[in-house]
């Protein structure tokens, strides 16, 4: 993990500045979002007809649920010591470049796009690739804006 003061993020602008532990997503994990989603599609929860029908051979995690991860994820990357409060502000861009099949190997790779001072908050862009243990290509890639207050 890397830890990085609030002042000093402006000098890491254009640089990779952290890489999470893998992280594994499990079947329940997978059924789990569903469930708070109520997205129960047979390609992430039905086990014997993914292993069936799909050329991954077991079912996929959602693409938002990897999606959502980007925190935990982040949180294991990088962590900014200095604001009161680290809000998320959005996302400019995500693509779901390649699936998650369930009891995948998954982490973060972090790079810091930009930094504005914006009043009395700094948001930073950070562009992150999720990627899963031996994949060819990663699995998201996003823009992220967070604002640290």
């Amino acid at each position: 993990m890397t830890v990085v003061a609030l002042a000093q993020l402006g000098g890491l602008v254009g640089r990779e500045v952290g890489t999470s532990d893998w992280f594994t997503v499990t079947q329940d994990r997978i059924n789990a979002f569903a469930d708070a989603t109520d997205d129960h599609q047979w390609i992430h929860v039905d086990i014997d007809r993914a292993r069936a029908e799909t050329p991954f051979g077991t079912t996929i995690g959602h693409g938002f649920l990897t999606l959502s991860l980007l925190s935990p994820l982040m949180r294991d990357a990088v962590t900014v010591e200095g604001p009161r409060m680290t809000l998320n502000y959005g996302l400019n861009r995500v693509r779901f470049v390649s699936p998650v099949p369930s009891g995948s190997r998954i982490r973060a790779r972090v790079t810091l796009a930009g930094i504005a001072t914006m009043g009395d908050s700094v948001q930073a862009t950070w562009n992150v690739t999720i990627e899963r243990e031996g994949g060819e290509k990663p699995c998201v890639v996003a823009e992220w804006i967070v604002r640290y207050l």
